[in-house]
């Protein structure tokens, strides 16, 4: 039987723009949906600024109808370092999928996935991830269609989750998005376990300071390696990969919503949050930084019209976590933020997973509620083989 679709990998400029330009097409009338920029795509996909390709390789795909049309994309990659790391098997990953509203064509893509990753040696499949860190264009929007993702996350049609399912996917966890007021109060539990940190001089908070950036890169380092490294998929970060990360934030750092903790000088934890840029881009909607591009976010930036921040990231080294540090951290980020007509008025705390009940919460008693929710799949092929979720953080 001819198939109605035929898929074309993605391997020239021609197809490597036909691949950036499906989304703007399946999405045009969505008002919710914000385009990436097309250099943060492509870097993923580019061994010159991806390091995995050192460890790991990737494919991606179009797919076309009778017409040449593209009707849907996909990727797929191994990632060697992580491919059997807290797994019962050997698992690939999978993302970057698009696809108009045709299970046939869905599958077909699925399949090209699972059948080279089959011959990678993989015998399951994760998706839809990143060929990188988790921290961005991770995870199936399954909940909170009528709201803007945040920066660095995909927005998807909400019968994406149909065929992912309908395909024998299986959710393998949750990636919630707790909002709350910047304004809110902080419950008194949170006040009163500040309190009695701040009462001890051995502990200190500070903003980001822009003058001493390789200082907090390595800080971040430190921290992040001793509390997320424990997490499943997660690899240790380098003292270069820190402050490339740095480097590479730099222009869109805002020292007054940055914060990290110290016990006698030592770091011991860490509150990220930026500017949430995707209202820049909103405006922009070109997905590149060409002179027009960069006149509407200047005139954005300059405007101050950037009025939501995105919880990035969080973290407390394991000595002193359940101390208080993540109710004084956050309380000190609250003193801060505490002052008249500041500039952010929403935070979006992006990317909790279900497997971490402790941060789940600590939203909660920051008073958020639950914005959206991303689902990452696991896709066994061998289905009699036992199904394991990630192994929840004590």
């Amino acid at each position: 039987m001819t198939m109605p679709y035929q898929l074309q990998e993605v391997n020239d400029a021609t197809s490597r723009k036909a691949f950036l330009m499906l989304p703007v097409k399946l999405y045009k009338d969505n008002p919710y949906w914000v385009r990436p920029l097309d250099a943060d795509i492509e870097k993923v996909f580019d061994p010159a600024k991806n390091k995995l390709f050192t460890h790991g390789k990737c494919i991606r795909w179009l797919l076309k109808n009778e017409k040449g049309e593209v009707v849907g994309r996909v990727a797929a990659f191994v990632n060697n370092k992580t491919i059997i790391q807290d797994n019962d098997q050997p698992t690939g990953g999978m993302g970057f999928f698009e696809c108009i509203n045709d299970r046939m064509a869905a599958f077909q893509l699925f399949d090209a996935c699972k059948n080279w990753l089959q011959q990678q040696g993989m015998q399951a499949m994760d998706g839809p991830i990143n060929f990188g860190e988790r921290n961005s264009w991770w995870g199936l929007l399954t909940e909170g269609f009528a709201t803007p993702p945040s920066y660095g996350m995909f927005y998807h049609h909400s019968y994406y989750k149909d065929f992912f399912e309908a395909y024998g996917f299986r959710e393998y966890f949750r990636q919630f998005t707790f909002c709350r007021s910047v304004g809110q109060d902080l419950s008194s539990v949170v006040k009163a376990r500040a309190e009695r940190i701040y009462r001890n001089p051995d502990y200190k908070f500070v903003c980001l300071e822009k003058n001493k950036l390789m200082k907090y890169a390595e800080d971040f380092r430190i921290i992040y390696n001793k509390s997320w490294v424990k997490h499943e998929g997660v690899t240790e970060m380098t003292s270069e990969q820190a402050q490339n990360l740095i480097k590479e934030m730099s222009p869109i750092l805002d020292p007054k919503i940055i914060y990290f903790a110290y016990y006698k000088d030592e770091p011991i934890a860490f509150y990220i949050n930026i500017p949430d840029l995707n209202q820049a881009l909103k405006v922009m909607n070109t997905g590149k930084f060409n002179l027009l591009g960069i006149i509407r976010f200047l005139w954005f930036k300059l405007t101050k019209n950037f009025d939501k921040m995105i919880g990035l990231v969080f973290g407390v080294v394991p000595e002193f976590q359940g101390r208080g540090i993540e109710s004084a951290i956050v309380g000190y980020a609250r003193r801060i933020t505490n002052v008249k007509d500041f500039q952010y008025k929403t935070l979006e705390m992006n990317w909790i997973g279900d497997f971490n009940p402790k941060m789940i919460k600590l939203a909660q008693l920051l008073g958020s509620e639950v914005s959206k929710v991303h689902t990452t799949y696991r896709y066994l092929f061998n289905p009699n083989q036992p199904f394991r979720k990630p192994t929840v953080i004590q």
